[in-house]
């Protein structure tokens, strides 16, 4: 129970936060809810379940400060019994603009593994990132554990692209095209804390491909993708698994009340 007491406690406790300013909004409280399902769950390149999941979250921004918590259940028994939410985490961000064309965001992340067996140790990050206003969307963050894995470090470059409208779901719902991709690079303390393998490399390639689009007051996005593990070493260790290719597609859904 406990990861459900977890994930209740957040939600009551982010609510109570949020409840002040619902008056300030006059379409509601401006809490956004999202719900996303995959056919896999990879992350940074490590295969943490290879059957369905269910990924809800919750967040309020105040200004520039966002606060959240979001989790993810096994909807199998692959990684526990199917119906466990095996992670939460709860982050706070705060973004903003450094100079005209030149974002930035700072924030936290606490991750709370409660039903892995053998059991897995929560852990804190922090990290910075930077963006800019160029062809592509280049973006640049830092990510530094400071917590159980000490002296981890873990880079992450991205490039996006996006196209308002490539054809019309119904005469009044378009639909776009996102495209991303992100090249991972952990250090020494990273690769030995999470992967076993001593020595910094390039960790994990990976593309996107989304069509989003609006129905019925909620976001609707559904997408295609792809993680490869660049270094060799990392592709050889079988901590997560054998495989060091993975596809998988997903839903997203989101909505603001």
């Amino acid at each position: 129970m406990r990861n459900l007491k977890s994930l209740v406690t957040c939600v009551v406790v982010l609510s109570a936060v949020c409840s002040p300013f619902a008056f300030a909004d006059d379409d509601g409280l401006g809490i956004d809810i999202t719900a996303d399902f995959f056919s896999k769950y990879v992350w940074r390149g490590q295969l943490l379940n290879d059957n369905y999941v269910f990924q809800p979250g919750i967040s309020k921004t105040f200004g520039g400060l966002t606060l959240g918590i979001w989790g993810n259940m096994d909807m199998t028994s692959e990684a526990t019994k199917g119906g466990d939410m095996t992670e939460v985490d709860y982050y706070a961000d705060y973004s903003g603009s450094l100079a005209e064309g030149i974002g930035f965001s700072i924030g936290a992340i606490y991750y709370d593994f409660p039903t892995y067996s053998p059991p897995i140790d929560d852990t804190t990050e922090v990290y910075v990132g930077v963006s800019f206003d160029l062809p592509l969307s280049p973006s640049i963050t830092w990510y530094k554990d400071v917590d159980d894995v000490d002296e981890a470090s873990y880079w992450s470059f991205s490039l996006s692209h996006s196209v308002e409208e490539v054809f019309l779901l119904a005469s009044d719902v378009p639909v776009g095209l996102e495209l991303g991709a992100s090249l991972g690079y952990g250090d020494n303390g990273y690769n030995s804390g999470y992967w076993g393998e001593s020595g910094a490399s390039l960790n994990d390639l990976a593309f996107s491909l989304a069509l989003p689009f609006e129905i019925g007051g909620w976001s609707v996005t559904p997408s295609f993708n792809y993680v490869t593990i660049v270094d060799n070493d990392l592709r050889k260790n079988d901590s997560f698994g054998t495989a060091s290719d993975h596809f998988f597609t997903g839903i997203s859904l989101g909505t603001t009340f």
